[in-house]
């Protein structure tokens, strides 16, 4: 029996041997090199099912297609040529649209594979997408502002060392060959300069990657200390992929040093909502607008030397006021109550009043000094103030 089934197995390999077996096209070979996690990803969608399907029953579907009659060989082989496609001869729309639908990781490997797809891959109009959907609650004008700034300064920076390594190779143009220097000088920049320094994926990798710190606002900042529940303030902004947690520095409060604070979660964090710098004072413009139950948000400050922060309360009723809604007239009156009630009745920080005609900063040195007034009209803002509402009353 041991004989008999040698003899078959030799038989077989003999016969597997004898096939004219036909080499994988090149682009198979290239296909199998992305990762496995690209096509998991492509997978939730059905349009990619249909490809992923048709590009795997095409690669595995190569080795039966053997003739056992060689006067057909040389035919087969031409039409197999010829029949060679890549993901490039996909039509221009389906290709867009299997581009758009790629997460970020996916298209950086997509924008390895060629230059072809590189140059797809890595256009502004896919990257402002991912970087809507995942950075758009915590980055503003003031983040891209400051993006701006930082590749001016690399731009500064870069030009001053072209300069030194210009002045190096007229120094060493004496001993050695200008034109190997040069094209060493050359193979650098070009390395360097492989991705657009101001384009969207660029600035969707720098926030990613930590590189970039960017101004954006916290809420009850300083791991929610007392002293600063239900109040957003101003600080500088980095990512940290590893913990999905951001570090937060805060502007120094007169002569207080830098505050830093780590593993800040993304539901604490805002984009300035109005365009105003942590020290400037906010020119209200809804004054006239405000009424007993408004949501407001009002900037305060302990003395002049510190930042703005911006703290929640609402419009209140005047003490004269018996607060019934028809006879209130409350918001006709030149001065506005303000009430925060997160803080226990008596309270000196309960309640605050501002003239509703010429209102500027007002306040002293023992209460602090209350600046602008933005009204909340959204209902997004007040939920997210609400959320954070402490569980006891502040004294």
């Amino acid at each position: 029996m041991l004989l008999c089934f040698f003899l078959t197995c030799l038989s077989f390999l003999l016969f597997i041997k004898s096939l004219p077996l036909k080499p994988l096209p090149l682009w198979a070979y290239e296909m199998r090199l992305l990762p496995h996690w690209f096509w998991k990803e492509l997978s939730f969608f059905p349009i990619y099912k249909v490809i992923k399907n048709s590009l795997c029953t095409y690669l595995f579907s190569i080795p039966s297609r053997m003739s056992l009659k060689k006067k057909y060989l040389s035919k087969i082989e031409n039409v197999e040529e010829n029949s060679e496609m890549s993901v490039l001869d996909l039509p221009e729309l389906v290709l867009e649209c299997i581009l758009e639908r790629l997460p970020p990781g996916a298209l950086c490997s997509m924008a390895g594979v060629c230059s072809s797809l590189r140059e797809r891959c890595i256009s502004d109009h896919l990257w402002e997408k991912h970087i809507q959907r995942k950075w758009g609650k915590v980055i503003g004008q003031a983040a891209y502002r400051e993006w701006q700034w930082y590749l001016a300064s690399r731009v500064g920076a870069s030009n001053l060392k072209q300069n030194k390594q210009k002045s190096i190779i007229r120094l060493l143009s004496f001993g050695w060959s200008l034109s190997w220097i040069r094209s060493k000088a050359n193979d650098n920049n070009t390395q360097r300069n492989s991705l657009p320094v101001d384009s969207i994926m660029s600035w969707y990798l720098a926030l990613e990657t930590g590189r970039f710190w960017f101004p954006a606002q916290v809420y009850n900042r300083e791991n929610g200390h007392v002293g600063f529940m239900l109040s957003c303030y101003d600080a500088k902004l980095c990512y940290d992929p590893h913990t999905d947690t951001f570090q937060a520095r805060y502007p120094p409060h007169g002569r207080r040093a830098i505050a830093i604070e780590n593993g800040v979660q993304w539901e604490r964090l805002r984009a300035p909502p109005i365009d105003t710098p942590p020290h400037d004072l906010h020119i209200s413009d809804c004054l006239n607008e405000l009424c007993p139950g408004d949501h407001i948000e009002i900037q305060w400050r302990k003395n002049k030397e510190f930042p703005y922060g911006w703290w929640y309360g609402a419009v209140g009723h005047l003490e004269t006021c018996d607060r019934n809604a028809t006879h209130c007239r409350c918001h006709y009156s030149e001065t506005v109550v303000l009430e925060f009630n997160q803080y226990t009745p008596g309270s000196r920080w309960r309640l605050a009043a501002i003239n509703r005609k010429d209102h500027r900063e007002e306040g002293n040195e023992v209460d602090g000094f209350y600046g602008g007034i933005r009204k909340l009209c959204s209902d997004q803002e007040i939920s997210m103030w609400k959320q954070l509402w402490p569980t006891d009353i502040l004294e």
